[in-house]
């Protein structure tokens, strides 16, 4: 069998496993590359050399200063300033949106979110109406810049492999400004009104609480055998199906981890459990039951123990695992509440529920420490809870640093790799982040995604695949005009990238464009820009991006709704690009 059929089928397979979704992304590209060696495609030299690729060295540094900026609250606190003056729900939306268009063409677009989203639910009167718009501006204001999403930086990489110089930091933006401001315009005026009210989408973490039905209390009566043993035992004779969230003695709440208190005579109890779980510890504990739920959402936090709404995000440790399983409240000391997915909330044995991303959990925990925790744990909270404690330093430090990079690469001085590096060392020095938040600020998972893809898209390359189908894409529409062409192009990246992660769809199209530029003898440079435009396009599915993942169960949404609103922004993009393109980077 040929290598091109080799590496075909090994492509086809990547993409298949991509779109089915039960595996990480990260890990079916680390499958494939291992596949690819033992096949031979890849030569055993060129097997890790993915992950000292420039690309992948500039979105880790990335990912740092956009952790920084969101950790020191510079984008926060103005973001807060605008909103608060933004009354009206136009205007509301309209601060929002383009608060996250701006920043998302110099930061991660999950960054850009995660800042925003909580905004969002505070400020709006309807999320739902909100989120969605505001995951789609963070998409479009990735096109702004070179660092504004991966797929930029991939393809500016690619270019300066295949030319010899890459796509400068802003060599993106007269296409990408133009596109991003009409989508952000339909956004804000159109967009917003094609998605359905939602019953989800609420401003306050008690919300979630309501008609869960299955909080309870429960008396410790003098005799009971339950007298002098741990919060713990009930817990584990109950095999951990039954979570004890508070306690009231002597009229005094006691709340949080108090797995360790010993129960006395006349101990009130707060219990999480379904029906059949709670009877079997009343009637096993020797314990009286008093109310089923309605307990008063202020029974259940204090000053030192607060209740924060989250949702889980892709990748995240909480990801495809239970709340049990991670020992969310044997280890951490967190006790989960309430579980929505979709808008609806789950009933049932939540501590067993396997989670998924998106899903918007209820916890219960100590007001120090719980937001860095649940954010250690890979999810994002939905309200700003002003729980970390202030960083040392000026808050305009990393700003400032940020600027001063970005100044360097615009003025030539500093090739964007070495700049971008050169900032992150000057944060460490100046003590602005710690070295180990360095690597916490880090999602590997990407950073092993394109370390492994890359080597396959050199093996397209050099395995003649990318020139077969570009020849058989060329003679398939032999009598279409260039700009034609080049609209399909854009077309069939929008589609690769709705269906599996949009960093894997640059490394894919990037060389079937320049296959694609060479068969026809004119410039690489506007089919590359077609698919940097293209990659950043998730806007069909809730899957084709991480932030369309995020916003889907805090907003209410359906599959469908992301057509509803993202198909006229797909095609007004699609509409858009290819005479900008041909404009601003002619043939």
């Amino acid at each position: 069998m040929s290598q091109a059929v080799l590496v075909s089928l090994l492509l086809l397979g990547t993409l298949a496993l991509f779109m089915w979704g039960r595996w990480r992304h990260d890990v079916v590209a680390f499958f494939a590359l291992v596949v690819a060696l033992l096949l031979g495609v890849v030569p055993i030299d060129q097997a890790f050399v993915g992950f000292s690729h420039p690309a992948v060295v500039t979105v880790a540094l990335v990912l740092v200063l956009s952790w920084t900026l969101d950790a020191t609250g510079v984008i926060e606190g103005l973001a807060r300033r605008l909103a608060t003056v933004a009354q009206t729900r136009f205007a509301n939306l309209a601060v929002l949106t383009g608060i996250g268009t701006a920043i998302s063409g110099f930061m991660n677009n999950v960054g850009a979110l995660a800042v925003l989203m909580p905004l969002a639910m505070r400020t709006a009167r309807e999320p739902s109406r909100v989120l969605m718009p505001l995951s789609f501006a963070t998409l479009l204001g990735g096109m702004l810049t070179e660092i504004g999403t991966p797929p930029n930086i991939i393809i500016a990489a690619y270019r300066r492999e295949t030319t010899g110089e890459a796509f400068h930091l802003f060599d993106f933006t007269p296409v990408g400004a133009v596109v991003a401001l009409v989508g952000l315009i339909y956004l804000v005026t159109v967009g917003w009104r094609l998605i359905p009210k939602r019953r989800h989408g609420t401003k306050q973490p008690v919300a979630l609480l309501k008609g869960v039905g299955y909080i309870s209390e429960v008396l410790v009566p003098g005799g009971s055998k339950s007298i002098g043993k741990p919060v713990r035992l009930l817990e584990r004779a109950q095999n951990n199906e039954t979570i004890v969230v508070g306690m009231i003695r002597n009229n005094q709440h006691l709340l949080g981890n108090i797995r360790s208190e010993i129960l006395e005579e006349g101990d009130l109890l707060i219990v999480r459990a379904e029906q059949s779980a709670l009877l079997t510890l009343v009637n096993s504990a020797e314990l009286e039951f008093l109310a089923d739920a309605h307990i008063p959402p202020d029974s259940l936090g204090s000053e030192d123990v607060v209740l924060m709404e989250v949702v889980v995000r892709p990748r995240g440790r909480l990801e495809r695992r239970t709340a049990r399983n991670v020992g969310l409240h044997r280890l951490y000391g967190i006790n989960l509440l309430a579980i929505a997915r979709h808008g609806a909330r789950i009933k049932g044995r939540i501590g067993h529920t396997v989670l998924m991303a998106g899903d918007v959990l209820l916890v219960q925990g100590e007001k120090e420490g719980l937001q860095d925790t649940m954010m250690a744990l890979g999810c994002l909270p939905l309200a700003q809870q002003n729980l970390r404690p202030p960083r040392a330093g000026p808050r305009w430090l990393s700003g400032a640093i940020f600027a001063l990079a970005i100044l360097s690469v615009m003025f030539g001085i500093l090739a964007i790799e070495v700049a971008l590096a050169v900032a992150v060392l000057a944060l460490v020095v100046l003590k602005v982040i710690q070295a180990r938040e360095v690597y916490e600020a880090i999602d590997w998972s990407v950073v092993v995604l394109l370390g492994a893809l890359i080597p396959l898209g050199t093996a397209l390359e050099s395995s003649g695949v990318t020139i077969m189908l570009s020849e058989g894409l060329l003679s398939l529409t032999d009598n279409l005009p260039l700009w034609m062409l080049l609209g399909l192009l854009v077309a069939l990246t929008m589609v690769l990238t709705n269906l599996i992660n949009n960093a894997a769809t640059a490394v894919v199209m990037g060389p079937f464009a320049v296959a694609m530029a060479h068969g026809l003898g004119v410039s690489i440079d506007p089919f590359l820009m077609a698919v940097a435009i293209g990659a950043s396009c998730a806007f069909l599915t809730p899957f084709g991006h991480q932030n369309n993942v995020l916003v889907m169960s805090a907003g209410g949404y359906r599959f469908g709704d992301y057509w509803r609103i993202g198909l006229p922004l797909q095609l007004l993009a699609l509409v858009l690009a290819v005479p900008l393109i041909l404009l601003f980077w002619p043939l």
